[in-house]
């Protein structure tokens, strides 16, 4: 019989609206990539009333492996297809290794990905030559308060210490059942921060003069995608730190592009992340979220 929580996340993504991201994912494993394995899918879907907080669903690869991917909905829907579609954007920081886990293990090709740690770099003033992580963009870009930030270090900082090896932990605890705790809350915590930097980037991509950028950061993202599927491609390479473009690609790409005024869906797009950025600061705490778990917290 089809897990519950699986058709759960099915149904909730149907009928999302795909003229801005709904969906935003991180994957968690044990040296997530061709060469180690996914233990954890964590995603946050936006609620469709957007006075209303998300849903975080933590899919348990781990345990369901393929069935997590190919269960279908009345709809036949899967995460498979979901994953796969052009025309459903997905969020994520830092596709590469994530794109190399599922392609690797399960033949999955991710496409609709916008990643945010491209955004960011695109959207950033000053030096280009290197991306930032996540924590740093957290740190610097989510408007959220003090008190609500050393929560999500402190959140960080338990979760870490349970599966990093350099402080004492073992990445087998993300395949420990029941899940602890603590990790769930890792898992859920960066997952629902995505929204509000969506929305700090786009909007940034979207003033006068800057519109250029959104198609550096698509074909950016394209060919992350399409790297991280090659049969060359390392997933702790160092060079990975460094961003995709000099600075003659960038001066290329300013002057091939037509300094149109930006249409009526970039602006709407660019109002409604404002938006989200609000929604987040008033009702997007990681402990305001509704968690739903596949398939091991009791109901």
């Amino acid at each position: 019989m089809p897990d519950p929580t699986i058709l759960s996340l099915l149904d909730h993504v149907d009928g999302l609206p795909t003229s801005r991201p709904s969906l935003f994912l991180d994957l968690e494993g044990i040296k997530l990539g061709r060469y180690g394995s996914i233990s954890i899918i964590s995603l946050y879907v936006l609620a469709r009333d957007a006075g209303s907080p998300g849903t975080v669903y933590l899919v348990d690869v781990h345990r369901l492996g393929q069935t997590a991917f190919l269960t279908p909905n009345s709809r036949l829907t899967s995460l498979k297809t979901i994953l796969e579609s052009r025309a459903i954007p997905k969020v994520i920081f830092d596709v590469r290794n994530d794109s190399d886990a599922l392609f690797a293990h399960y033949r999955i090709s991710v496409a609709g990905i916008v990643d945010l740690q491209l955004m960011e770099l695109a959207s950033r003033r000053g030096s280009r030559d290197f991306v930032a992580g996540l924590a740093k963009c957290i740190g610097n870009d989510v408007a959220v308060s003090a008190a609500a930030k050393a929560e999500w270090q402190r959140t960080k900082d338990t979760g870490s210490r349970l599966f990093d090896p350099n402080k004492g932990g073992r990445y087998e605890v993300f395949n420990e059942r029941p899940l602890r705790l603590q990790i769930q809350r890792y898992c859920a915590q960066d997952v629902v921060l995505l929204p509000a930097l969506h929305g700090v980037y786009e909007a940034k991509l979207h003033v006068a003069g800057q519109e250029f950028w959104q198609g550096m950061v698509e074909d950016a993202t394209v060919a992350r995608v399409k790297s991280s599927q090659s049969a060359g491609y390392d997933p702790h390479s160092r060079e990975k730190a460094r961003g995709p473009w000099d600075a003659r690609s960038i001066q290329k790409a300013r002057e091939e592009y037509i300094d149109d005024d930006p249409d009526d869906w970039y602006q709407d797009s660019a109002r409604d992340c404002d938006g989200w950025e609000e929604d987040m600061i008033r009702n997007g705490s990681p402990f305001k979220c509704l968690l739903r778990i596949a398939p091991w917290i009791p109901r």
